[in-house]
């Protein structure tokens, strides 16, 4: 064999697996079948590290199963959708489709050289009308089915963008692209029913074995089921309608500690008394300008406006409470309206304290002194405590046993009744932009909001749009939302609200066992490939990305797109750590941050000479520029290389620090292991030795581990074992017939990882076709069992020695080789043997 050059190898053996057509998913009835995937990327340009190493992981599965005699399923597509685009478009010129398919033609080229597994017969965008237009057809069927709906809502506001921002999107009560300060408006949105779902959404992660506990536990606090009581205040002074004030709280057994009632600015009766009290309009037009989220009302200072409203207590209509409108209360959780209990709910002491309003303790901790509170006291619902302020008749001494108590006795005294509630909300999937999946309707003057035909999707988004002015070109273009009532052939308008790019990456998953279907999907390769059998992808998405997948593929089984067994459509789930890099940083005259590329940093200075500052472990980040780009790294050293080192360095769920060092070391490995082939190879046809035996057992304890590790997502140990494998194989003193068969098993065992050099040492050392294509190796049983056991030696506490010896040897045996042996005799020197103790299969111990 010629030196190892990765250059050359890698497009060599990557143009051999496309031209055998080794990764194009097939459905085999005679097969089982594998799906893998990871999550899919979105267009911005460039791959990372962290690119690497999620692809990579899914890579070796995805290997390791084909080889293993499945048909495997492992596509990739772009998320392709969203603002970014259309914010490069503003900012630079150009259309968002130009910047997107640009984009994803640069990506495929940076991914291509890593030699993934990939059916790339199946790639699609989300911004491909033919996706989309699919996409566009569920919804129509979803309406049918009465899981889309359309009403007000209240949204985060963009003034200057004019467009409707998620939360996530709100930073610091402004836009995160235009700065400007954000206001609660209410406007007409289009939401999928997933609280319609709750339930099942929430119970079913019992099921999910294989997601890690984590995911399973940030969904079901999200979901957030809660048991409460939900009842009327009678009102005093309240406009008439509003004689009675509907109230949900988990903590019924807190009424008697209550001292005011409180609404949303957003709730009805809130927006009636604004309409007559300037005064009161002003501040809930000053609370419309704080987020939506849970999160921004509770970071918010908590502020309040007495309407003069008074409420009467249920267990005593004498004890009024003044209904407050409070800026910390969500419309959309309960009814809008809660009771206050400063003693124990955190908030509501912040709002009581600052109102001078009562502070009354429901109960205290069981062996407190008295019940003055400087703050307050919030104990976990199954701890032990005292009610002091009990609901009458009540006995309970846990809250978790006092709050079923109190809805047992509302009810019984009819004045309320028990509810299970959900924080998850409907789906809200408006989004006033351009670059989105446009929403399939239709707004007629006589036959209102209708679908469109199918058969004129997709509805596809006009190319001739400029960004020159704010808001959503949809809305302003001349001819595209004119169009023909599909039901009575009228003038009608189109609908420009387009879909939250979360819609478009909720079912790919589906889209890919059939991506180029006139249909969503085809039923038989649906039932053949779904579900997922193992999703990879981060852990920034364990919430709404998996939440919506799960509540799609149950849309996607009610209206006939997935067969019943894939409502739950991933069944493993993996989340892999982040790829991290010291960041190197100076500083500039004003003592401002200046980062440095890792090229411009040698032995932590600057080519000039200049030390930087070094922040270690970071995540990888382009603004930090702790970036590592991939096709460096290739161009040095071969993609082989990059996928060893980001498989072998840390348990893949873990981050993963990359340095220089790391990489040169991964590629020195894969030096030596083709040096030591090529030694193999020119070892004459009749070269033999003593060693075959031991090397057969080294290779089946090889197959076995790598086997085990992979199978246990344990990459970094598969890694391990290879490199031990490697070594014994070295140092092997065999025969050539059993060295060929042990580094083609090598080969074989490396080649979920890296494949190229794989290729190369499997066709070198005779392996019959593509090593991508050979049946995994299977370990003898009767090889991996050891009939020896090594046991140190100490003596006088010390270890001196240690001897090789058969497991079942009597004791008597054993101590007679331990004090024969050479160095125990030295460290010995002549002194008498006092006593020797054998620990079976452990140790042996010799006092002199």
């Amino acid at each position: 064999m010629s030196r190892y050059e990765p250059a050359v190898i890698e497009a060599k053996w990557q143009e051999a697996w496309d031209k055998a057509g080794v990764f194009t998913a097939k459905r085999d009835a005679a097969k089982p079948k594998y799906y893998v995937l990871e999550m899919f990327p979105y267009p911005s340009g460039r791959i990372h590290m962290g690119h690497v190493r999620n692809y990579t992981m899914g890579d070796v599965v995805a290997r390791y199963k084909a080889s293993c005699g499945f048909s495997v399923l492992h596509p990739m597509g772009w998320d392709a959708f969203g603002m970014p685009a259309e914010n490069a478009a503003m900012e630079r010129g150009g259309h968002p489709k130009t910047w997107t398919y640009g984009n994803i033609a640069d990506m495929r080229g940076q991914m291509k050289p890593l030699g993934l597994s990939i059916d790339w017969s199946r790639e699609f965008a989300t911004c491909d009308p033919e996706y989309y237009g699919q996409q566009q057809a569920m919804f129509i069927d979803m309406m049918e089915a009465g899981l889309v709906y359309r009403k007000n809502a209240v949204v985060n506001w963009d003034p200057v963008d004019m467009t409707v921002l998620a939360n996530e999107q709100v930073i610091d009560g402004k836009g995160w692209r235009s700065g400007a300060v954000v206001e609660r408006r209410e406007l007409t949105q289009w939401f999928f029913k997933i609280s319609d779902y709750a339930g099942e959404l929430l119970s079913a992660l019992d099921g999910l074995k294989d997601w890690p506990e984590k995911v399973r536990l940030m969904q079901a606090n999200w979901i957030g089921q809660s048991r409460g009581l939900q009842f009327s205040f009678e009102t005093v002074g309240a406009p008439a309608g509003f004689d009675a004030l509907e109230v949900y709280t988990t903590r019924p057994d807190t009424l008697m500690g209550a001292s005011f009632a409180g609404i949303s600015p957003d709730h009805p009766l809130a927006k009636a008394l604004e309409a007559s009290n300037p005064e009161l309009a002003a501040f809930v037009a000053e609370c419309r300008r704080i987020g939506t989220s849970e999160e921004a009302l509770e970071k918010a200072e908590k502020r309040g406006f007495d309407t003069g409203i008074r409420v009467k207590h249920p267990f005593d209509p004498a004890w009024e409470l003044p209904v407050y409108i409070a800026n910390f209360i969500l419309m959309d959780y309960g009814t809008g309206a809660i009771f206050g209990c400063p003693a124990h709910d955190a908030r509501d002491f912040e709002f009581a304290t600052k109102y001078g309003l009562s502070i009354n303790a429901v109960f205290t901790a069981p062996d407190a002194a008295d019940v003055q509170l400087t703050e307050a006291f919030v104990p976990m619902k199954s701890e032990r405590v005292t009610y002091v302020r009990a609901l009458p008749g009540s006995t309970a001494t846990t809250g978790e046993a006092a709050v079923a108590e109190a809805i047992a006795l509302c009810e019984a005294r009819g004045i309320g009744r028990g509810v299970t509630n959900y924080r998850l909300r409907d789906w809200g999937i408006s989004r006033q932009r351009y670059w989105g999946c446009p929403i399939p309707v239709i707004h007629c003057p006589t036959c209102g909001v209708v679908p469109e035909a199918k058969e004129n999707l997709p509805v596809q988004l006009p190319d001739d749009v400029t960004f020159d002015i704010p808001g959503n070109p949809l809305d302003r273009h001349p001819t595209w939302r004119t169009c023909t009532c599909p039901k009575c052939g009228a003038a009608a308008r189109r609908e420009t609200d387009t879909m939250d790019t979360f819609v478009d990456s909720s079912w790919y998953y589906a889209r890919f066992t059939a991506p180029h279907a006139t249909t969503p999907t085809v039923a038989e390769d649906a039932d053949y490939w779904m579900n997922v059998d193992q999703y990879i992808g981060g852990i920034e998405h364990a919430i709404l990305h998996l939440l919506y997948s799960r509540f799609f593929a149950r849309a996607m089984a009610k209206t006939g797109h997935l067969p019943a067994k894939a409502i739950e459509p991933f069944n493993a789930l993996f989340t892999q750590g982040m790829v991290t890099h010291e960041i190197y940083m100076t500083r500039d005259a004003n003592g401002r941050p200046v980062y440095h590329l890792p090229e411009d940093v040698t032995e932590g200075k600057l080519a000039d000479g200049t030390a930087v500052e070094i922040i270690p472990s970071a995540k990888m980040s382009k603004s930090k520029k702790n970036v590592v780009d991939p096709m460096n790294i290739i161009a040095a050293f071969g993609a082989d290389t990059a996928r060893w080192f980001v498989m072998s360095d840390s348990p893949p769920e873990r981050d993963v620090e990359w340095t220089a060092s790391g990489a040169e070391a991964a590629f020195k490995h894969l030096s030596r292991v083709w040096g030591l082939c090529s030694r193999i190879g020119e070892l004459p046809a009749d070269h033999t030795g003593p060693g075959d035996a031991d090397l057969a057992r080294a290779t089946a304890k090889a197959i076995h581990e790598v086997t085990q590790s992979i199978d246990g997502f344990a990459f970094n140990k598969a890694i391990a074992a290879l490199y031990s494998f490697a070594n014994t194989l070295a140092k092997a003193d065999a025969s050539k017939p059993a060295l060929q068969q042990a580094i083609r098993t090598l080969a074989q065992l490396m080649s979920p990882m890296t494949p190229h050099i794989a290729e190369s040492i499997w066709t070198y050392q005779g392996g019959a076709g593509l090593c991508a294509q050979a049946p995994w190796p299977k370990a003898d049983p009767a090889l991996l069992i050891d009939d020896t056991v090594t046991l140190p030696i100490q003596i006088n506490g010390k270890r001196r020695a240690e001897i090789c010896v058969p497991k079942d040897m009597p004791a008597p045996e054993v101590e007679k080789i331990a004090l024969a042996n050479e160095d125990v005799i030295r460290f010995l020197a002549g002194q008498p043997v006092k006593k020797i103790i054998v620990v079976p299969g452990r140790i042996i111990n010799v006092v002199a």
